[in-house]
């Protein structure tokens, strides 16, 4: 991005309000400074938009679907009414359903549980443990990391290939990257996956929140998404997609909502009619605060404009990887290279520290707050370090003391909240780290590296 085209992405796009711009938090080394939140590719903090809709909403909260007051109505309208918005906001097909969930693991388990029977899935060792895990129950095909975008298409359409091409076919994939922030060729796999006669799910997660989503312009038959990571409070997901597999599927839980109908028959049992509308899988009383946030932060995104958002975003990526690229000590993680397209998100090691103590000393020293371990990645990132993917590990920190090595990075990950100074503090943090140690002393306490005190 040249200087010109930085400059016009932050006069057009100012960071978004999110709640907790202004907290500050106290140093090991004396006095305060406003925290630097650059973790959200774990959790995004929620647009302030997003938390004065919720706050409006809450003295009318009611019962949904069942209630005959007006609050009961009311909110039945908001929770239904959020659903289309999210729809539009994925730009999903007119026959598609929208489920809502708890994340975006509980969405992908959801899916797992609804597929046919003898289904054969397809999934990268680069997934996040969200997307790599919930398809034990099936016979599954872990495909290695590829180096670029073009042998991820290649080694999908030998794999899908050799399958058997009478049975049904689930191909789960990434759209960003959770550990590399880089974007994945999802429209290309997907023609991949039809070709073949395979599915595709999208995990979205890291996506959703930088760049527009389309089911139609991807070609993808389901997505799934966190609100946590969308500028949401925690608590809510979504699930949408093509509805015949989840129609055909025994209800995700059992309970009043998804049923239609219950009677007594003569032997004493039960017999059951499930809904075949969303509401199939959304048994109980819904989340519909959270149904709420999620569209809120939609239509927040939407307002916004994604082209201003993902030029600035570029601006703050440059910035951290001009910063990083100056310190010879550094290197960043990647699988497709420097010239890849990426969101928000950069993980990388320093050579001579262990992760967990340099991100300790940012937080303690500069009020930087990121993330260290494997990002619940493990795979993939034991791939990106050199060591053994079938390693064992865990998403925290190893127990590896301040100045050993440890099998675990730094991720810094940002975005439409983010103000310049933040990364321009995160940045001159590294260069100091790495230049002159940290100020304070740290050691090991129950897995992570903490200040003495």
């Amino acid at each position: 991005m040249s200087v010109s085209t930085a400059a016009a992405a932050q006069s057009v796009c100012s960071p978004l309000p999110v709640l907790g711009r202004d907290v500050t938090v106290p140093l090991v080394t004396g006095g305060e400074v406003t925290y630097a939140a650059l973790d959200y590719a774990a959790s995004a903090p929620a647009l302030q938009r997003v938390w004065d809709d919720v706050a409006a909403y809450a003295p009318y909260y009611g019962s949904v679907h069942r209630g005959a007051g007006y609050l009961s109505q009311l909110s039945t309208d908001l929770f239904e009414n959020a659903r289309r918005t999210v729809a539009e906001f994925l730009d999903c097909r007119a026959d598609d359903q929208v489920v809502f969930t708890r994340s975006t693991t509980d969405s992908l388990n959801l899916l797992a549980a609804a597929l046919p029977a003898d289904c054969q899935v397809f999934v990268f060792e680069t997934e996040h443990h969200a997307s790599l895990l919930p398809w034990q129950d099936a016979r599954v095909s872990y495909l290695d990391a590829p180096r670029t975008p073009q042998q991820a298409v290649r080694t999908l359409e030998r794999a899908l290939a050799d399958r058997d091409p009478h049975g049904p076919a689930l191909v789960c994939v990434t759209g960003a990257s959770n550990v590399t922030g880089e974007l994945w060729p999802v429209r290309e796999l997907a023609a991949a996956a039809h070709a073949h006669g395979a599915r595709i799910v999208l995990d979205a997660a890291q996506l959703a929140p930088h760049h527009p989503v389309s089911v139609q312009d991807l070609d993808v038959d389901w997505v799934a998404f966190s609100g946590h990571k969308l500028y949401a409070p925690f608590g809510s997901g979504v699930l949408a997609g093509r509805a015949d597999w989840l129609r055909a599927a025994e209800p995700y839980l059992a309970g009043g909502g998804a049923s239609r109908k219950v009677t007594r028959r003569a032997d004493g049992g039960v017999d059951v009619e499930w809904h075949e509308s969303a509401a199939r899988h959304e048994a109980g009383s819904p989340n519909v605060i959270g149904a709420y946030a999620v569209a809120s932060a939609c239509k927040a995104l939407t307002e916004a404009g994604f082209d201003t958002l993902v030029a600035r975003e570029r601006h703050l990526i440059d910035t951290v990887r001009a910063g990083l690229a100056e310190v010879p000590e550094v290197r960043v993680l990647s699988l497709f290279g420097d010239d890849a397209p990426r969101v928000g998100v950069i993980s990388f090691v320093v050579d001579g520290w262990n992760s967990s103590h340099f991100a300790a000393a940012l937080s303690a020293e500069y009020g930087i707050g990121v993330r260290d371990g494997l990002f619940c990645a493990h795979p993939l990132v034991r791939t990106l370090l050199g060591s053994d993917p079938q390693s064992q590990g865990e998403c925290g920190a190893p127990e590896a003391a301040p100045g050993e090595k440890s099998l675990n990075a730094i991720r810094v990950s940002f975005g439409a909240g983010t103000p310049d100074e933040h990364v321009e503090r995160f940045v001159k943090a590294v260069q100091e780290l790495v230049r002159h140690g940290a100020k304070w002393q740290y050691r090991t306490e129950e897995g992570r590296c903490v200040p003495v005190v």
